[in-house]
């Protein structure tokens, strides 16, 4: 049995996802974005699953939704349900019931670190190789990238959207015996500021795994809150 590459997505409505976008963008365009990023994400982790030899999979919200994101999938997607009332719990969730599956090493990410690439989880698989746990930081005091030996009940029972997620994160992995490592530090794409983190990003030759969301922003004539991309 393989590890697993969990990408964690919502459908995307207008409204209901990247509303921090809102503005500078109108709801039906934050939704536009997170498509292009979400269409990225997926065919890079794709491509990273197969490099690395692990089995690629999408949990979605809303349930009802899984039947139409799983037509956006590359090849060898299996999509699920989140299961839970909050992020945290359906991380959880989705790492119980993997590892319960036997897959192992995990590797959890988001839907909307666009230019998080194979070269970043290689680094998060060879760092189990002493720790328990990896982590790569968000400037936001979160983090976009969670490696994990195997799930480990209650390591995110604490709030998901606060600036002390990273903090509370470790601090529950030391009360259970765990061992940490940081990884090279990471982006989301949450507020208008981010577009200036993917800008140099861009000019830094680190975009390439996220070619739909560049040619979106690219048509609008202009990057709010990034300057020129």
């Amino acid at each position: 049995m393989s590890g697993a590459l969990v990408v964690f997505a919502k459908e995307p409505r207008p409204g209901a996802v990247k509303t921090r976008l809102c503005p500078p963008f109108a709801p039906d365009e934050a939704a536009a974005l997170y498509a292009c990023m979400l269409d990225d994400v997926l065919e890079a982790s794709a491509a990273a699953a197969a490099e690395l030899g692990l089995a690629p999979f999408l949990y979605a919200t809303p349930a009802d939704a899984c039947e139409r994101l799983a037509r956006r999938t590359p090849p060898g997607f299996r999509v699920r349900p989140q299961r839970g009332p909050d992020l945290g719990a359906r991380m959880e969730h989705a790492a119980a019931e993997l590892a319960a599956e036997g897959f192992a090493p995990l590797l959890l990410r988001g839907s909307d670190s666009p230019v998080l690439a194979s070269d970043e989880l290689r680094a998060a698989l060879a760092a189990l190789a002493e720790a328990d746990l990896a982590l790569s930081p968000d400037p936001d005091g979160g983090y976009n990238l969670v490696a994990l030996r195997t799930a480990v009940p209650g390591l995110f029972d604490h709030p998901m959207s606060t600036e002390r997620v990273l903090d509370d994160t470790l601090s529950h992995a030391r009360a259970r015996g765990l061992r940490s490592a940081l990884l090279a530090p990471g982006f989301d794409v949450d507020v208008a500021e981010d577009l200036a983190l993917l800008a140099r990003a861009r000019r830094e030759g680190r975009a390439a795994t996220c070619p739909r969301t560049l040619a979106w922003l690219d048509a609008r004539g202009s990057w709010p809150g990034a300057g020129a991309g």
